[in-house]
């Protein structure tokens, strides 16, 4: 235990045989369970966690009968630490990249009752970053700034980052089926625990990475996961702030989303009608479409400064 708290740890794991075993030995011997689980793994993975287990009774070997995704394995985890009354559920994973000596940093906030959901930050300063290539800080910052807009948790960095922990209510709240079972589960996950009042709080500290090789393509990821981040953006303005209770922002965001896009339709028209059809309506057209797009992105701002004081208000979960 973790400060009387019962810590479960979850670790997905998908051809991990040269690091699982590693992995297994750096968990500190506060955490009382540790749920890996396989995703299907072509290699030896699960025979070594099995072999593992025999050892040591902490460990609780988890398999899927068909690859499902990282997301589904977490999933299969929080499921199983549920099950076992775990009151804090924390996730590492299977290639060792994420330092122990740091969970307790993960804890604390949710032992105190501060936060419900904490997550590593390895972009805030370039030293823990060093070992971060440029490509993958660009495709970081770039997802971070779309899943701020997405989630509404306007101060958190790295959403992309695995090494995170959660509480048990957290936990029964969510809605494991909806869950986006591959990458990408992080960022839907912080939209569900959005719309649901709980709050998220940064834990900084250095990336490592060693022997694995990422499995994330960011000129792909990024267009992939830009889609679901709309579609689950829309969700959470729906349940927010229309059925589980009411904002106008709602109505600036809709009227935003109209009026820049009409203007920048018009101004492209405008420009097709100057310089293609030859007819002398440049300054009139293009004074209305610049001042279409300029109220579109005012109502946008507008919506987003409330949806920011609406992180900061307090509600029943504290």
């Amino acid at each position: 235990m973790y400060r009387e708290k019962k810590i479960g740890v979850v670790i997905p794991a998908y051809n991990e045989e040269l690091l699982i075993k590693k992995t297994l030995n750096s968990i500190p011997d506060y955490v009382d369970h540790v749920y890996v689980v396989n995703d299907c793994s072509p290699d030896r993975t699960g025979e070594i966690v099995k072999e593992y287990a025999e050892n040591d009774n902490r460990v609780v070997p988890l398999s899927h009968e068909v690859n499902k995704g990282v997301g589904a394995a977490i999933v299969t985890g929080y499921q199983e630490a549920l099950k076992g009354g775990m009151d804090i559920a924390a996730v590492m994973a299977g290639d060792n990249q994420m330092d122990p000596i740091f969970l307790p940093k993960l804890l604390d906030p949710i032992v105190d009752e501060k936060a419900d959901y904490t997550v590593g930050n390895r972009l805030l300063s370039a030293d823990y970053r060093h070992q971060m290539s440029m490509w993958r800080f660009f495709g970081n910052s770039i997802l971070t700034l779309l899943t701020k807009i997405a989630s509404g948790y306007w101060q958190m960095m790295d959403p992309q980052n695995g090494y995170t922990a959660i509480s048990a209510r957290a936990l029964g709240r969510l809605n494991f089926s909806q869950i986006y079972p591959r990458y990408g589960y992080c960022n839907d996950l912080l939209i569900q625990l959005n719309v649901w009042g709980f709050k998220m709080k940064n834990i900084p500290h250095p990336a490592r990475y060693g022997m694995e090789t990422s499995g994330i393509k960011y000129s792909s990821y990024i267009c992939k996961l830009s889609w679901l981040l709309l579609r689950k953006f829309l969700w959470r303005l729906k349940m927010k702030y229309v059925i589980l209770s009411f904002h106008p922002l709602v109505f600036f965001y809709i009227l935003g989303t109209i009026l820049s896009t009409v203007g920048i339709i018009a101004g492209i028209i405008t420009l097709w009608e100057k310089f293609i059809t030859g007819n002398n309506v440049l300054f009139v057209h293009g004074v209305l479409s610049f001042l279409a797009f300029m109220m579109g992105m005012m109502f946008l701002l507008f919506a987003m400064l409330y949806d920011m004081e609406q992180e900061r208000n307090a509600n029943g979960w504290y």
